[in-house]
């Protein structure tokens, strides 16, 4: 029995079984633990891969097995946290017991572009549309940026249903758009190969030193802005 080939797996799994304990979290409005498990379950999102490709073991069965992982972890999780949002939210559209469930448009815009990755060969160095992981995290930091910032004016937009309609229907647009994303894979140690990546992580960890939890939706957003830039400008 070849045991190397079903670690790639487990390791999926476990990604998974974080991403359950995510919902169990929103469910009791504790955000911070949601977000805590979610980056857990990127985490491991990220080594299926790397020991896949380490083992040289990758399957098939590891192609569905991720991209069901990541349909909770980065799929359900951030729908339901947003369909949270609109229930705790005002009443611009008045007392409609309906209304939460649009945040569900998000696992919606999750799962076709999980399904499109799946069968897209351009999608191998860089990507087209937000990842769902970068998606996710954006997401769920949005009710961490109401419990920790102290801007009322912060407050008062992320509690506004309009607002949160805005921000469901772009994710979900984002995570399928076309519009080519770098990746921030590190091939070569060296400044030259990586100059886009190695800035962009920079100025990430400099926002996080200084904002926290506020500046994860600002560095989402960097990220998308620096790449259409970088399309524009730059990119041969």
């Amino acid at each position: 029995m070849n045991i190397k080939k079903h670690i790639p797996n487990l390791i999926t799994l476990i990604n998974l079984f974080c991403g359950c304990i995510a919902v169990v979290y929103v469910s009791e409005a504790n955000y911070l633990m949601a977000f805590y498990m979610v980056c857990l379950g990127i985490f491991f999102d990220f080594f299926d891969g790397f020991f896949a490709r380490l083992f040289k073991v990758s399957s098939p069965l590891g192609l569905q097995l991720d991209s069901l992982a990541d349909m909770v972890t980065s799929g359900v999780v951030p729908g339901y946290v947003m369909y949270s949002m609109f229930a705790n939210s005002g009443h611009e559209f008045g007392i409609n017991p309906l209304i939460p469930f649009l945040g569900f448009i998000v696992t919606l815009g999750s799962c076709y572009r999980l399904a499109n990755f799946n069968i897209d060969t351009r999608q191998t160095d860089s990507f087209i549309g937000l990842p769902t992981p970068a998606n996710a995290l954006f997401i769920l930091s949005l009710p961490l940026v109401i419990k920790f910032s102290d801007s009322l004016m912060m407050l008062e937009i992320l509690t506004n249903q309009w607002v949160l309609l805005v921000i469901t229907l772009c994710s979900a647009y984002i995570l399928n758009a076309e519009i080519p994303l770098f990746s921030l894979k590190i091939k070569k140690f060296n400044f030259k190969d990586n100059a886009l990546q190695m800035s962009f992580l920079l100025i990430s960890f400099v926002l996080l030193l200084l904002l926290h939890y506020i500046a994860i939706p600002l560095i989402i957003a960097f990220y998308v802005l620096l790449s259409v830039v970088n399309n524009m400008f730059f990119k041969k």
